[in-house]
């Protein structure tokens, strides 16, 4: 490669990302996922649009694949509100294994009885398209604003699932899982993800207090420390310990999340915008490897059946037994069963027996990429409606603030940064009936772009955007006030995070 070509090959990329870019606003428009519109972009720049380009490398896909996958659960991991997903994991920890073993069975039952497809080929079908897609769950459902436990659940489900299900492809994409039996394989997967979840769980401990003591000489150095150790935690539970690194980057990036680390707010944002280069990279890649030339009517009938299999008939029955234990109520469980979306890592998934050179691994992929395609067109745009319809929204999201955190390290405080959303309470609300605890000082109010210092007898407004000082000891309990405060008004009991009188 020469320079010249390298500019060509800079141009195009740099074309082909601002106008993903773009699309994410339209996508968000017309109530689409993203993914699709970048596999669409990926089908038109490959051999059999109008792009031409040749992409049939099955093994650097599954690499590449695999990597983008790291950086997506890293993401979900920082931005995961714990409080939300640590009373629901044993759920999110059940759906992820017993959950995916009966959608498995029911979808090999259905291949290999109705379809008449062998046994290997069956489970193969199964195993990669049970699991739920984390860039798929991440990015459509914290767009519907639906209770926080089942967010929780679907969240710590989607970072959770792809251990078993890259371990059972492996294994029957090369033959090993019959040779291991049943008990031996569950043994393997409770060891991986067991392990991994430990191994995950000590790297983000180690690196939290490694971090807090770093005096590192950029801020932006901070960012690519967190990257670093994510794929540590990746990598190094994958090749020290041979356990699930999906599994181990998951619980670490949960572990990073939750800690109070140096521009906390600046590497997240960071890492939001290398995880999506890592999607649209992703689904491009996917696109470009599949070939629309070669799919058949055969091919779309399969897939429609297996889809309505796993999507219908599989998720709701596994839903229905995992859910079981925790008494979740029917609407909930329906809401979680239709939600369980698909999109990029069953098509990565695809790529393992491709790699392998299992007979008719071409015909799995463009299986799963055409129920890929159909089932997210049709289960994506409809959860906000559905979640509307089973009574699942979250009451007191309207009224939610958006409150971020920026470390003023050496004065041992920090500047909270509050908006103030229209159907929110606060607005009419007198700065000194805010009853913020001692210490807490509203610095400057920004409205109409126009800034100033407030007194106590100012007013809020809607729209207002506030910057608070409050001492780092007090922050949460002024963080809970201020959501107090936005949901039930000047009369919200004063630690009430719910906006209720507490006892």
């Amino acid at each position: 490669m020469d320079v010249a070509e390298l500019d060509r090959i800079l141009l195009a990329g740099a074309a082909i990302l601002l106008v993903a870019v773009v699309a994410v606003r339209l996508s968000g428009r017309i109530g689409l996922p993203s993914l699709l519109i970048y596999l669409g972009m990926g089908l038109l720049l490959g051999e059999s649009g109008p792009g031409h380009i040749d992409f049939e490398n099955a093994q650097l896909a599954h690499a590449l694949g695999f990597a983008a996958l790291v950086v997506i659960l890293t993401e979900g991991g920082l931005t995961t509100r714990w409080n939300e997903v640590r009373p629901v994991m044993p759920l999110g920890l059940v759906l992820a294994t017993l959950g995916v073993a009966v959608s498995v069975g029911v979808v090999a039952c259905v291949a290999h009885f109705v379809l008449g497809l062998n046994w290997q080929l069956s489970v193969l079908l199964g195993a990669i398209t049970s699991p739920t897609d984390a860039a798929a769950v991440f990015s459509v459902l914290r767009k519907v604003p639906i209770r926080p436990r089942l967010r929780g659940a679907l969240e710590a489900e989607s970072g959770l699932n792809d251990a078993p299900t890259v371990l059972l492809v492996t294994l029957v994409s090369t033959g090993e899982v019959g040779e291991k039996g049943l008990l031996a394989f569950s043994g393997l997967v409770l060891y991986e993800l067991v392990v991994g979840a430990l191994f995950g769980l000590a790297v983000g401990w180690v690196s939290v207090r490694l971090i807090r003591r770093m005096a590192l000489g950029s801020a932006g150095l901070y960012p690519l420390t967190v990257l670093s150790v994510a794929f540590i935690s990746y990598a190094g539970g994958s090749v020290l310990l041979h356990v699930s690194g999906f599994a181990s980057v998951y619980v670490t990036s949960l572990v990073l999340g939750r800690a109070e680390l140096p521009h906390r707010m600046a590497t997240r944002s960071f890492v939001d915008g290398i995880a999506w280069l890592a999607q649209i990279g992703l689904f491009v890649m996917l696109g470009l490897l599949a070939s629309p030339g070669r799919f058949v009517l055969n091919d779309v009938v399969v897939a429609l059946v297996i889809g309505v299999s796993v999507t219908v008939v599989g998720r709701f029955a596994s839903v229905a037994v995992s859910a079981t234990p925790f008494r979740l109520p029917w609407r909930e469980q329906t809401f979680i069963a239709w939600a369980g979306l698909r999109g990029a890592v069953p098509i990565v998934l695809a790529t393992i027996p491709l790699a392998e050179g299992v007979p008719h691994a071409d015909r799995i992929f463009d299986v799963v990429f055409v129920l890929v395609l159909v089932f997210t067109l049709l289960q994506g745009p409809s959860l906000p409606w559905l979640a509307a319809r089973l009574k699942v929204l979250d009451e007191n999201a309207a009224h939610e603030v958006d409150i971020d955190v920026a470390p003023l390290e050496s004065l041992g405080a920090d500047m909270l940064q509050v908006y103030v959303p229209s159907e929110s309470k606060l607005a009419g609300v007198e700065i000194g009936e805010l009853r913020l605890p001692p210490g807490v000082s509203v610095s400057l109010v920004i409205r109409n772009k126009q800034t100033f210092v407030p007194d106590r007898r100012t007013v809020l407004r809607a729209a207002d955007s506030l910057l608070v000082v409050a001492p780092s000891p007090v922050r949460e309990q002024t963080v809970r006030r201020l959501r107090a405060v936005s949901r039930a008004g000047r009369l919200a009991g004063w630690f009430g995070e719910r906006g209720r009188e507490q006892h």
